[in-house]
């Protein structure tokens, strides 16, 4: 379900880019929105951690091809080497990290909150700042709204010890920094 799902997913995105308002088609554009699409994906299967992992990698390489596919069936090219590989190194984290929002342990629910408010959050402020002379500020303003209510939500519901909810928080902000920056690399490649 979640490879025939994101392989769909990745060619509507390439149709529905065009059909967004102008205010949210950062969204095709994003890692975020494609991370959003994994994590929903996978938190409907409810898969462990390690099935979970490979299907975080299997989404987003397919969301990537799909959107190729698509591409190629208007005419154009569109290569997904790169960010087909982005996905086969960033997928099994994202896919671990969901699978951990509703494990037993506090640590596992505070690493993967940080892992995907971190993404959303440093896309967010990446979209904000870098690109925004060229993009809507809407998109990223409702990804990192949306990634700080995870942050809440796992606070209020999941993570209650003092300790794990400081980590949280922190390793929040060191990820969203540290995406900002390889979003940065990447983009010099």
């Amino acid at each position: 379900m979640v490879a025939v799902a994101s392989f769909l997913l990745g060619a509507a995105t390439f149709f529905l880019q065009g059909l967004l308002p102008d205010s949210l088609t950062s969204f095709a554009n994003s890692a975020s929105g494609w991370t959003l699409v994994t994590a929903l994906l996978l938190i409907v299967v409810q898969a462990r951690a390690a099935v979970a992992a490979l299907l975080g990698a299997t989404s987003f390489v397919l969301l990537t091809i799909g959107y190729s596919v698509a591409a190629q069936l208007q005419g154009l090219f569109y290569d997904p080497t790169k960010f087909a590989l982005v996905g086969v190194v960033v997928g099994p984290f994202v896919g671990i990290a969901t699978s951990w929002l509703r494990a037993a342990h506090p640590w596992q629910a505070a690493m993967g909150t940080s892992l995907l408010a971190g993404i959303g959050l440093g896309e967010a402020a990446f979209g904000l700042t870098t690109v925004a002379d060229t993009t809507s500020p809407v998109y990223w303003a409702l990804i990192g709204a949306a990634s700080l209510a995870l942050v809440v939500a796992m606070l209020v519901r999941r993570i209650r010890e003092a300790l794990w909810a400081t980590l949280t928080v922190i390793g929040t902000c060191v990820l969203a920094g540290a995406f900002v920056m390889a979003y940065e690399s990447l983009g010099r490649v």
